[in-house]
């Protein structure tokens, strides 16, 4: 037997996001107790963070983002491949494609324990027929679920509602980030700036915010980070609104957290969401939060206290609440010092990635596997 028990965990990607930045921030506290491998699609900068912590890497050639019925059926052999010649006792699958195809291949290859953490419901983000579709495979998968991780509580009572997940095996874990790490150093200037961070693609919205900051009559500057299949879409928005000179697409960074402590106000205008850690990055840089009522982000944003919130696909409220927090430098402060104080209580980085490896913990000791010691 092996002296500590394996976890492999599968994301579908490898670039910048969410469910990426969820797994560089557990990997420094797993690879104490657990050996642990780390699967992904294509380029990014989860590779180099894996490396890091002390994980083993292994790219993955067909688990892909798009539906593709031949693909994905080459993506679900390649796991099963991946499972056999790895021998995990842990699965932990992030993102959709990965969550469905990591859970069949566990199931195919015999992996005891399969975990699977909803980062945001793809049926949530999607509407019609595919989200139809995306409802039909989380209910196909529940059954070979052994524990479900929800991000936020909304996450859980959607699941629930949904027949998603089960009642007695799914659990809330909320993200959480290093408030230490982001120390302020922004001051009063002239023209305050405005960033928002995220992925170019549904369900982050990114139109609804060019909308509005093209309403904003303040003086302001703003940095949009990330890339994604609509940054054609947006960058023929800006230049229709005229906002080429206020408004930098800045691609894909590694300075985000510099970019957070420098800035004055974080817009987030997703029409889906789980617990968004962009959100709580923002937070704990001190930074007052404007961002649409989904998902879980009220979780984290208190209206009024920590940011403000506004309904989704409102580029008419979301350019009220931006305008307002530009205009009173003295608000700002306020609400980012609260968002700044509710982080620190309540989103620790040491209690998230405790809480995950309790669930490990339990969940060997629940199967008879050798569990390391507390």
């Amino acid at each position: 037997m092996r002296e500590r028990p394996r976890v492999l965990i599968v994301v579908t990607l490898a670039e910048t996001g969410g469910a990426q930045t969820y797994v560089a921030s557990l990997l420094p506290a797993l690879v104490e107790e657990f050996d642990v491998v780390v699967a992904a699609h294509g380029p990014g900068p989860l590779w180099e963070t894996a490396r890091r912590a002390g994980a083993r890497a292994v790219p993955l050639e067909h688990v892909r983002r798009p539906l593709s019925p031949w693909r994905d059926l080459r993506g679900l052999l390649e796991l099963v491949a991946l499972l056999r010649r790895e021998r995990p006792d842990i699965i932990h699958a992030n993102s959709s494609k990965a969550g469905v195809l990591g859970r069949v291949a566990a199931a195919l290859s015999g992996v005891p324990i399969r975990i699977f953490t909803v980062h945001g419901w793809a049926f949530s983000a999607h509407t019609g027929i595919a989200s139809a579709l995306y409802k039909r495979a989380e209910r196909m998968m529940r059954p070979l679920t052994t524990v479900t991780i929800c991000v936020a509580e909304s996450e859980r009572v959607a699941g629930l509602a949904n027949r998603a997940c089960d009642p007695e095996r799914t659990i809330v874990i909320r993200n959480g980030v290093d408030v230490d790490v982001a120390v302020p150093t922004r001051g009063d200037g002239a023209e305050p700036t405005v960033v928002a961070v995220g992925r170019l693609q549904r369900p982050k919205d990114s139109i609804t915010l060019a909308r509005a900051l093209g309403r904003v009559r303040a003086s302001f500057s703003a940095v949009i980070v990330g890339e994604g299949p609509d940054r054609p879409r947006l960058e023929a928005e800006i230049r229709r609104l005229g906002l080429e000179q206020a408004v930098v697409l800045a691609g894909d960074r590694s300075d985000v957290a510099d970019l957070l402590t420098r800035a004055d106000v974080f817009a987030l205008s997703s029409t889906s969401e789980g617990l968004p850690l962009s959100i709580l990055e923002a937070m704990a840089a001190a930074l007052p939060v404007v961002a649409s009522s989904v998902g879980g982000v009220p979780e984290a944003v208190e209206d009024g206290e920590t940011g403000l919130l506004v309904p989704p696909r409102d580029p008419v409220r979301l350019a009220a609440a931006l305008e307002r927090l530009l205009v009173e430098p003295a608000l700002r402060r306020r609400l980012g010092a609260n968002g700044r104080e509710r982080v620190r209580e309540h989103f620790g980085l040491e209690a998230f990635r405790q809480a995950h490896v309790d669930v490990y913990r339990r969940e060997l000791v629940r199967r008879g596997r050798a569990a390391p010691s507390p």
